[in-house]
């Protein structure tokens, strides 16, 4: 399964957001860009997607920025990439349902239907909580390891 550059970005910026929660604090595309090293203007067009679902809230001003609306324990990787990707939960479409009703009733219940339900129940058990969770377990301050 191939996830869009920008749901990898979205995925990202939630997780460092998730991250910031604790602080209170707002976190401004600009910080989030340069931190991550993802591009200001792509991340502004996430941003406006996931504030759209309410997954995020912003403030305008000086010490503006972005917070997330919920715990991240309450946010789920169904929810933020369903907010960028509309089109990867869409139903497949007929195939044959013309040329053959019982091939396209076979594709769709046998192949289609599962493989729906399974990946949405996956996306929906992910939790932003859990994310941030294993990327604390597997970080190493500025990525270096002091010995004595």
């Amino acid at each position: 399964m191939r996830i869009s550059t920008k749901s990898r970005y979205a995925i990202a910026s939630m997780i460092y957001l998730a991250q910031q929660s604790n602080t209170g604090n707002q976190t401004t595309v600009k910080s989030l860009s340069e931190k991550l090293k993802i591009s200001k203007i792509y991340l502004e067009q996430v941003f406006v997607l996931l504030k759209k679902v309410s997954i995020v809230v912003s403030t305008k001003g000086k010490q503006g920025g972005y917070q997330l609306l919920k715990p991240p324990k309450n946010i789920t990787l169904f929810d933020i990439l369903s907010a960028i990707e509309v089109g990867l939960f869409e139903k497949t479409h007929p195939t044959v349902l013309k040329g053959n009703k019982s091939i396209e009733f076979a594709m769709q219940s046998i192949v289609f239907d599962k493989l729906d339900s399974a990946i949405s129940n996956i996306l929906s058990s992910i939790t932003l909580e859990e994310l941030v969770f294993e990327t604390e377990k597997n970080s190493v301050e500025d990525g270096y390891m002091f010995y004595l």
